[in-house]
């Protein structure tokens, strides 16, 4: 299974009010660079964001808890976290190690694996189904028509150098 995962990053987290649930944006790496919105908790959201903070040892939050044990604890390599479904918007993970696999959701996964450095990775078929177009996120500007093109042109052939120096005219 593993060898047909693509790797994933963060691309963004978008928490926006209380009424709109928060979206972590995984890009493709390499590849077409395709977007997976994942929709979460505020909590979860609030979990990836805190991992882009420096842990406190004294006071750990429960993915920087999660991580020490895993790293202290579990005798096999934690490898990957895995996002491996979707059902009615709701994202499915796997925390995979050297030797067996856990069931996670996806924001913790992801957080985990974020706080722990590995790979986070999306089955293609999820991708291609779940999975966004970076253009489609991102539309091309649209073509100047040739009115503004020569009023563009006029403005350049009348433009000079002093005319960016901040002062006044008299």
């Amino acid at each position: 299974m593993s060898s047909t995962m693509i790797e994933m990053k963060v691309s963004e987290i978008r928490v926006a009010t209380d009424d709109t649930p928060p979206v972590v944006v995984l890009v493709e790496v390499g590849g077409e660079g395709r977007l997976l919105p994942i929709w979460m908790t505020h909590g979860g959201a609030s979990a990836i964001l805190e991992v882009t903070e420096e842990p406190d040892d004294l006071r750990p939050s429960i993915h920087d808890l999660a991580a020490a044990v895993v790293e202290r604890l579990v005798s096999s390599e934690f490898i990957a976290a895995d996002i491996v479904n979707c059902d009615e918007g709701h994202f499915y993970a796997t925390l995979v190690f050297a030797d067996h696999s856990l069931p996670a959701r996806a924001s913790d996964a992801i957080a985990l694996a974020m706080r722990r450095g590995v790979p986070i990775r999306c089955r293609p078929e999820l991708l291609a189904e779940w999975g966004v177009a970076a253009e489609a996120v991102v539309p091309s500007p649209p073509e100047p028509t040739e009115d503004e093109v020569e009023r563009f042109l006029e403005f350049l052939d009348s433009v000079t150098p002093d005319d960016f120096t901040g002062e006044d005219k008299p």
